[in-house]
């Protein structure tokens, strides 16, 4: 009823939305390769939004790529019908994911030569897509917790990009680099949310 009445008055709807994928198996660390390559760009971007969407659309790409090692998932979001809230909704969803089990890269630190040459390869990755956007998706505003509807869901996220609807992005991951492991009993007791796919 609220829904219908803002958009009579010719109100901006906002939705803020947030993604989680497990992937698994032996072959998913290359992934992290495009995820941490991706965050650096970011970045460097200095928060522009345009580069921001090009990274997203890169990692929505790779992660259909891979769906083969989709595992589990799961989404939530909310609409708001002021910018302010939707901003404070997307900053709490940050906050959220980024205190997730090693969900946040060290960007500053140069791979030294003190590292090992040869490092325990995850099975495991995470990846935590939150987004708002302006106006109505309804393949992101559903349960994307079955594969046919995530694939759907991601391409949506593509095209939002290029209707330049994005509003904010953020991506976190977890592991966050390669050589860090995220066990089992790590993803239930960090991500219980997920729901096999």
């Amino acid at each position: 009823m609220r829904d219908t009445f803002n958009k009579m008055i010719g109100r901006t709807r906002y939705v803020v939305f947030r993604l989680f994928l497990h992937l698994g198996g032996g072959e998913v660390a290359p992934i992290l390769g495009v995820l941490n390559s991706a965050g650096r760009d970011a970045i460097d971007a200095d928060g522009d939004l345009e580069v921001l969407g090009e990274k997203l659309v890169e990692i929505n790409q790779t992660l259909l790529q891979y769906d083969e090692y989709w595992l589990s998932a799961a989404n939530e979001g909310d609409v708001f019908w002021e910018e302010g809230e939707a901003g404070d909704y997307v900053n709490e969803l940050f906050t959220d994911s980024a205190q997730r089990y090693l969900s946040e890269p060290d960007y500053s630190s140069a791979s030294g030569f003190d590292e090992p040459l040869s490092i325990p390869v995850t099975r495991n990755v995470i990846v935590m897509l939150t987004v708002a956007y302006e106006g109505e998706v309804p393949e992101l505003e559903t349960d994307l917790s079955n594969v046919q509807g995530l694939k759907e869901g991601l391409k949506a996220l593509i095209n939002l990009h290029y209707k330049h609807r994005l509003k904010a992005i953020q991506v976190h991951f977890s592991p966050a680099q390669l050589g860090d492991e995220l066990t089992s009993d790590q993803l239930l007791q960090y991500y219980p949310e997920l729901i096999p796919l």
